[in-house]
């Protein structure tokens, strides 16, 4: 198959199938990328949004973030979700029961302090402690890619095993080894309400990536958000995109009868 033709098959997006298990990143995804974390807002609609969402898919509906389930649950208030924070590191499950990966916040003090003094004498770089994970965003001075992942090398070597370098968009992190978004689909495709459901995952970075291979695997519909390679098999172009095509599900839903009505 030629590129062309597969760019082709990728942006020919199918309709979200109706017994589907639906999985969303959020930076890039379901909002614009902001030059700061901390600058994103959610508008009343997104939230709207994912309640009906959460209502078409019969509550299997989560999202899947590198931000902290704290983090999450301050941008969408007073809505609650369920969340797998920080790359995996942290889940909430539909029920709200809470799954932490081994504790290894205390050991990442020291190399917090490292990488304060370089953002201290670079500015454009913001770190960002999550409380399992650090990561380091170059996104104000792209010209410091370099020195940001040198630095965040240097930090995962001084950590040890136990974390792992992820590179983003603009960002390199540390983050505990063995746990991704992949792997916290696959969790969560394991309970209630999510078993049994045909996989959905909507990403738009290279932390999704793992994600999308998962998703693949186990034949569900994985989604790239914006250009870029990817394992994913279709295509949206931006966040307005994506919101357009989880509406026409969440419309579609409730304008069909619940199963079991003549």
């Amino acid at each position: 198959m030629t590129e062309a033709n597969r760019q082709a098959k990728i942006e020919a997006m199918p309709p979200i199938p109706d017994h589907a298990a639906v999985f969303l990143d959020i930076d890039g995804t379901l909002v614009s990328l902001a030059e700061r974390p901390d600058a994103v807002r959610i508008d009343a609609p997104l939230r709207e949004l994912l309640e009906r969402l959460r209502q078409a898919a019969s509550g299997a509906l989560a999202l899947i973030s590198g931000r902290s389930i704290a983090d999450i649950d301050a941008l969408f208030a007073p809505s609650r979700f369920a969340i797998a924070g920080q790359h995996g590191a942290e889940r909430r499950s539909a029920g709200g029961d809470l799954h932490f990966h081994a504790p290894l916040a205390h050991r990442l003090g020291e190399q917090a302090g490292a990488l304060r003094r370089v953002v201290a004498d670079h500015p454009g770089l913001l770190l960002e402690d999550k409380g399992a994970s650090l990561a380091l965003h170059y996104r104000g001075a792209p010209s410091l890619a370099g020195l940001a992942e040198r630095e965040m090398r240097q930090a995962v070597v001084a950590l040890g095993d136990d974390f792992e370098l992820q590179a983003g968009k603009f960002v390199f992190e540390a983050r505990p080894s063995g746990k991704d978004k992949g792997s916290a689909i696959d969790e969560f495709m394991a309970e209630a309400p999510f078993r049994g459901r045909r996989p959905v995952f909507v990403g738009d970075d290279l932390t999704d990536e793992l994600g999308f291979e998962r998703v693949n695997r186990i034949g569900g519909d994985s989604v790239k958000v914006g250009p870029g390679p990817t394992h994913a098999r279709w295509r949206l172009a931006d966040a307005d995109a994506v919101r357009r095509w989880l509406a026409a599900f969440a419309d579609r839903a409730a304008a069909s009868p619940p199963e079991g009505d003549a």
